[in-house]
C-alpha cells in the first residue's frame, strides 16, 4: 500500500499525486515508469515517473482521467492509498551532452518530459522546450519546465495562451533558425508520429517515449509490442523511449484505438 502525501488538480481531467514510494524514490531515473493499481482488482495502469524526492520518500505522478481505473486513480485523496505501485520499471533515458536539445510535450506528455528536461540540462545542454495544448488549461507544469529550459515556446490550438498552433508550428520556428542536435518528444502517438516526420526532414535524430499498452510491465505478455525499424519491440522493457524515425506510428495508433 502507498499512501498519497499531496494531491493538486491541473484541470478537470489532469491531476498531480504525491505518492510514498521510497526505494522506488531512491532508484528512478529520467525516463522510468511504474505501473499502479487502485484497489484489490483495480487495473494495471502505467505511468511515468513526473518528479521524485529521495529525502522524502516519495515519487510524482501526473494521471489523465480518461476511464474508471484511471477516475478512481484521481479521485484519491491524501491519506488514502494505491494498492499497488510497482516500480521503476523500463529503460531510463540516455542523457549526454548534444548540444542543443528540441524538447516537445503535448498535453499530460509534459509530465514525463520534465525529468528528461531535467537531465539534459544538467548534462550541459541547451534546452529547448516546446510545450502544446488544445486549451491554455491543458498546459501543465510551465514553471518547472521553464527553470530547466533556456528557452520555453508555448503552443495551443485555440490560441488562449501562448502562440495559435500546433507543437510541429512551434518547433519548426527553432529548426529553421538554429541548428538543433537532438530531440525529444513525448504526447499523444498522433502528435509524435508529426514531429517525427518534421525532425526527419530536418534530419535531427528523435526520441519518442510511447504510451503502448501494458499488462505486466515485464516483457510477458507482449501486449505492449509495437514495431520499430522492421522488428518487434517491446515497450515496457526495451522502451519505453525509441528511435522515433524507425516506429511504425500507424500500427501503434491502431492498436491503441482497438483498446478504447
Amino acid at each position: 500500500m502507498n499512501k498519497v502525501v499531496s494531491k493538486e488538480q491541473f484541470s478537470a481531467n489532469v491531476t498531480k499525486l504525491v505518492v510514498e514510494a521510497p526505494l522506488i524514490a531512491k532508484s528512478r531515473r529520467a525516463g522510468h515508469f511504474v505501473i499502479v493499481r487502485a484497489g484489490e482488482k483495480g487495473e494495471r495502469i502505467p505511468l511515468t515517473i513526473a518528479d521524485s524526492d529521495p529525502k522524502a520518500g516519495t515519487i510524482t505522478l501526473v494521471i489523465q482521467s480518461v476511464g474508471d481505473s484511471t477516475r478512481k486513480i484521481c479521485a484519491l485523496e491524501p491519506g488514502e492509498f494505491l494498492n499497488d505501485v510497482v516500480g521503476p520499471l523500463g529503460q531510463a533515458t540516455h542523457i549526454e551532452k548534444y548540444g542543443t536539445v528540441l524538447c516537445a510535450g503535448g498535453g499530460v506528455g509534459t509530465a514525463p518530459l520534465l525529468p528528461i528536461i531535467r537531465a539534459m540540462k544538467e548534462a550541459g545542454n541547451r534546452v529547448i522546450s516546446v510545450l502544446a495544448g488544445r486549451t491554455k488549461d491543458l498546459i501543465i507544469l510551465e514553471d518547472e519546465v521553464r527553470a530547466s529550459s533556456d528557452e520555453v515556446i508555448i503552443m495551443t490550438d485555440d490560441g488562449s495562451y501562448g502562440n495559435k498552433g500546433v507543437v510541429t508550428v512551434g518547433m519548426e520556428e527553432v529548426l529553421k533558425r538554429e541548428k538543433v542536435d537532438y530531440c525529444v518528444t513525448i504526447g499523444p502517438a498522433i502528435m509524435m508520429k508529426f514531429c517525427a516526420l518534421l525532425t526527419k526532414k530536418y534530419e535531427v535524430p528523435t526520441e519518442a517515449s510511447l504510451n503502448a499498452i501494458m499488462v505486466d510491465g515485464t516483457g510477458m505478455c507482449g501486449a505492449c509490442r509495437v514495431t520499430v525499424g522492421g522488428k518487434t519491440r517491446f515497450v515496457c522493457v526495451e522502451g519505453p523511449e525509441f528511435n522515433a524515425h524507425e516506429i511504425d506510428f500507424d500500427e501503434l495508433m491502431m492498436r491503441l484505438k482497438g483498446a478504447q
